[in-house]
């Protein structure tokens, strides 16, 4: 006499289960984790499609050897451009800022300078009370070291 089974295993899983887990899961990780902010400059966008009509009297150039110039006035012409060795960048934005305290600097970098040279400028302007704008076209006159001729601006296209 053959003795019957009376209950058949079934070859199905129920996920059921194990989606409650992982759902549960994921809501421990959520709820348990920090959120990281990166501490970093606070950059401040413009929020207009004008131009405005002030120009910055003072400007920082920097050419690719990492030669740092200066010159204040509404052109090159009219203003000195003077040698500014990395020391003196910090009393020279002191000195606009103490003539000036609503005076903001034009920053002129050529494409080979590295980011964290510009970073760094911009974070002595922003420790004077300076507000920097980084230039990202050429002045009118593209700049160069005294006894250098000017190099004709280069167009991309995009």
């Amino acid at each position: 006499m053959a003795l019957k089974r009376q209950h058949e295993t079934l070859s199905m899983f129920s996920m059921a289960s194990m989606t409650d887990v992982i759902f549960l899961l994921l809501i421990f990780f959520m709820v348990t984790s920090t959120f990281v902010f990166p501490s970093a400059l606070e950059v401040n966008l413009p929020q207009s499609g004008q131009q405005t009509a002030l120009k910055p009297t003072t400007r920082i150039y920097i050419d690719e050897d990492m030669n740092m110039f200066a010159t204040q006035g509404d052109s090159i012409s009219e203003g000195a451009l003077m040698p500014l060795a990395p020391e003196q960048l910090e009393p020279f934005m002191q000195s606009v800022q103490a003539a000036n305290p609503q005076e903001f600097i034009a920053l002129y970098a050529d494409e080979a300078v590295p980011y964290g040279r510009i970073v760094d400028i911009l974070d002595k302007g922003s420790k004077n009370g300076l507000k920097v704008v980084l230039a990202t076209k050429p002045a009118s006159a593209q700049y160069a070291a005294p006894e250098q001729t000017p190099a004709p601006a280069e167009q991309t296209e995009l």
